[in-house]
């Protein structure tokens, strides 16, 4: 086999912009809040608002936090003229439990092996799974102190597929329409969260 040093293929910005405000509306549709996000130049993202000094994934509306729609007509504007990144406000669709991928892979399998019910789940370039829960619970105590486990509720939001970063697409493990959309409880899927982290972990916080 011979490599290339040639860049990966990265769509023409129409085809990028097109392709994601298509699945900007899927996710409308079904009654996810969308937000229009920074979209990336070369390595870094731009949001197109004056004095922006964030280069990062960030939301690219002031008042994100309201803002957030699943007003298909109001989404379709956003992606109009610009390539936005596709972001998924949290904490009234859903919440999103966010995990190190060795976490969230033995998670996701064991669920698999048991025939056990899990929503989307979303994986990130970087290597976090996100799962996709219904809204409201906290953390259980076995996961609230595990700095590498984040819940994301009500003031949040995560990246959606097929977003493209620096390093790599969004995508999802678990496709919605593989659930019919449907929403985990979360309390069952934080157990196998906890699972997922050996007896070990369990053992040490019922002490």
């Amino acid at each position: 086999m011979r490599w290339t040093d040639r860049p990966p293929f990265v769509p023409p910005a129409g085809v990028d912009r097109a392709r994601l405000r298509r699945v900007a509306l899927r996710y409308a549709t079904h009654g996810w809040p969308v937000i229009p996000g920074a979209y990336l130049a070369g390595t870094r993202y731009v949001c197109g608002r004056a004095g922006c000094l964030t280069t990062g994934c960030h939301p690219a509306l002031d008042g994100w936090d309201r803002a957030g729609a699943a007003d298909p007509a109001r989404v379709a504007g956003w992606w109009r003229h610009r390539p936005h990144t596709v972001l998924l406000a949290t904490g009234t669709a859903f919440d999103v439990l966010d995990v190190p991928a060795q976490l969230g892979a033995r998670a996701l399998g064991a669920a698999r092996l048991g025939a056990l019910a899990v929503g989307p789940v979303a994986v990130t370039p970087v290597g976090r799974w996100m799962f996709l829960v219904r809204a409201g619970d906290p953390l259980r105590p076995e996961l609230e102190d595990c700095l590498d486990v984040v819940r994301h509720g009500r003031g949040s939001w995560i990246p959606a597929p097929p977003n493209r970063a620096p390093e790599g697409r969004v995508r999802w493990a678990v496709t919605p329409e593989q659930v019919r959309w449907r929403l985990p409880e979360p309390y069952a899927v934080q157990e196998l969260l906890v699972d997922a982290f050996g007896p070990a972990h369990r053992l040490r916080h019922a002490a």
